[in-house]
């Protein structure tokens, strides 16, 4: 089992991810199919609110959770789960759902990457610096 714990000791985005992609296992089917209102019932509770709001804080607003990659002004902050939960996890209200070490702040192309392994499709943000001539 991956978790928080051991994530935070990463130091570099690019370790974190590799830590946390999933490479094209087959995560979430069910959970985004017929059986999508349990998702959607889970993100509007107040108690995922109020976890969602603990994590952020947690991660300091940070990709990832990590200091200098600050979510940029048009981010969705996502919070995703480090380790897949299954319709069982949600139908049982099992702790894994609500655990603190099992979650992290990712953006929309960071979350999705992690799903599909393909770290090319991450649209990390590159501050401009005077007499910088690369286009983004």
């Amino acid at each position: 089992m991956k978790s928080y714990n051991e994530l935070s000791k990463l130091k570099t985005f690019d370790e974190r991810f590799d830590y946390l992609k999933l490479n094209d296992k087959k995560v979430g089917e069910e959970t985004f199919a017929s059986h999508r209102y349990l998702n959607q019932k889970l993100y509007r509770s107040p108690r995922w609110k109020s976890i969602r709001d603990q994590v952020i804080a947690r991660d300091n607003g940070c990709n990832l959770g990590l200091i200098g990659e600050e979510f940029g002004e048009l981010d969705e902050i996502l919070v995703h789960h480090i380790n897949p939960i299954t319709i069982e996890d949600l139908t049982e209200n099992r702790d894994c759902v609500y655990d603190l070490d099992n979650l992290i702040s990712t953006n929309h192309s960071t979350h999705n990457a992690i799903h599909y392994g393909k770290k090319e499709n991450l649209n990390r943000y590159v501050e401009r610096q005077p007499g910088d001539t690369r286009l983004w």
